[in-house]
């Protein structure tokens, strides 16, 4: 099978959370089960500095519907013998400071619209083989609200690939105004509840619902959840609505990346049978890191944004609560400004025991992965999640709200049944509860043998991309059987 992947960042190449993570390791694994993959997303300068085996450029003549002067595709390869990449080189459009999203300040690009507008319209292109590639593929995937136009513009086409579209954060819509949508020069006929038309504006997210063949998110919890209003953030009604094609897989990692017994960011490398010396080593390295004395004291770490959504607010409410006790606490992200200067203050008051750091340093995330006792991550929702993976792994407890992918890669260590538990999950977003459920693994951890089983028995679980990439090929022959008139 022929797969355009289309997405909007792809680590190494660019960055700002899991979605990246996801859309390098799931063509890496297709590719792996003898499928031909390329990737499209945006050129931004990270992007060009990273992209390995760089071909020469590809001008783009004028395309429908779009102004394209100077715009060019960058052919190449993802690292390490990585699948193909096209980056759509538009510097207008991609080639400025900050993130991909927004400026430094985290303040959205006011052209977002426009942006993502013109990187669906290439996209489009490059499915229809209107490039000058000479490769047409058999199935386009879209990731997230950037891509979510894709669907839309090839629904128009009679002779066009299946297209499936993943939904990582819905919350994320890609919400725009009416004139915006006039200034793109789009159908009048979106412009309408069934189509594109969002509350008095229009969302690029919702358009990657209406219009795909098939539609996936990256759990099973998940794909229920969102069908529900307390989580489809306006949407519901739309999956409610196209649930027969709607699917849950729940994401893998990168087993090669994410390996203690390999990763050369680690302090010392270990696996299951010499976890606990593994973790003291990579603790202490940690500690001294940080700035944080080396004791020998639970290291509750937390690598995320800092957002509401991710219960940063039960976090900081829990260390102030747990200011005298003997534990560290080391976190990791960035995000809203309140909760950056509100964790800074409290790294400032307890010195001793709170370390922060502003920013993303992927170093870092793999080191107080394997630091630390227990990794927290209360969010109020969560599509998937891949650092409760991740913690896993490396024998650290994660501590999570039963929520989406958290619900489904998460056994509560105390939870009845035949399972082996691999960490603890509470049930409501709420600090008493968070509270409790580390309780419960302060006081396992007393007990050495428990708890040394328990991050053996996390260690052991199997995360890799293998399983969700095969689940994946079940939904696009779904989606090519339903191209081609068949029942899919």
């Amino acid at each position: 099978m022929r797969i355009l992947f289309a997405a909007s960042e792809v680590f190494p190449l660019a960055k700002t959370g899991g979605l990246a993570d996801v859309c390098a390791s799931l063509p890496r694994a297709l590719q792996e089960l003898g499928h031909e993959v390329v990737i499209a997303l945006p050129a931004y300068p990270s992007a060009q500095d990273r992209l390995a085996a760089r071909e020469p450029v590809v001008p783009l003549a004028d395309l429908p519907g779009v102004e394209l002067p100077g715009v060019e595709l960058i052919p190449g390869r993802l690292p390490d013998g990585g699948p193909r990449v096209l980056l759509v080189d538009a510097p207008r459009w991609f080639e400025r400071p900050g993130g991909p999203y927004g400026d430094a300040a985290g303040r959205d690009w006011p052209d977002n619209a426009e942006r993502f507008h013109g990187f669906a319209r290439v996209l489009e292109a490059i499915a229809l083989d209107r490039v000058g590639l000479g490769w047409r593929p058999d199935l386009v995937h879209c990731h997230d609200w950037q891509t979510g136009l894709v669907p839309a513009l090839l629904s128009r086409e009679p002779q066009r690939p299946a297209t499936v579209f993943t939904v990582h954060n819905q919350s994320y819509l890609g919400r725009f105004d009416r004139a915006q949508f006039t200034a793109l020069g789009l159908p009048e006929a979106w412009w309408h509840p069934e189509a594109l038309e969002f509350y008095g504006d229009f969302s690029f997210l919702k358009a990657g619902l209406v219009f795909a063949d098939r539609l996936t998110t990256v759990s099973p919890t998940s794909a229920r959840e969102l069908q529900r209003p307390e989580y489809g953030c306006g949407l519901d009604g739309v999956l409610r609505g196209r649930a027969a094609v709607f699917t849950g897989i729940l994401n893998g990692i990168d087993t090669a990346v994410w390996n203690p017994a390999t990763d050369p960011l680690l302090a010392r490398r270990y696996d299951a049978a010499d976890v606990d010396a593994g973790k003291r080593a990579n603790k202490a390295a940690v500690q001294a890191e940080l700035g944080l004395p080396a004791a020998a004291q639970p290291l509750l770490v937390l690598v995320s944004r800092l957002v509401e959504q991710k219960g940063i607010d039960l976090v900081v409410e829990l260390i102030a609560r747990w200011r005298d006790r003997p534990l560290q606490w080391a976190l990791l992200g960035n995000g809203e400004p309140r909760w950056e200067e509100q964790l800074r203050a409290l790294a400032a008051a307890l010195p001793e025991r709170v370390a922060v750091r502003i920013g993303y340093d992927e170093g870092l995330a793999h080191r107080l992965e394997a630091a630390g006792d227990f990794f927290l991550m209360p969010s109020r929702f969560e599509p998937c999640g891949l650092n409760q993976m991740y913690s896993q792994r490396y024998g650290t407890i994660p501590v999570v709200h039963r929520t989406g992918g958290l619900a489904d890669s998460v056994v509560d260590v105390f939870a009845p049944g035949d399972g082996i538990g691999t960490g603890l999950v509470f049930a409501a977003p709420e600090v008493d509860a968070l509270a409790a459920a580390l309780e419960r693994g302060l006081a396992l951890q007393r007990n050495p043998a428990a708890w040394s089983a328990l991050r053996r028995s996390a260690m052991a679980v199997d995360f890799s991309w293998q399983r969700s990439a095969r689940a994946y090929l079940e939904v696009y022959g779904r989606a090519l059987a339903a191209r081609s008139g068949g029942h899919g």
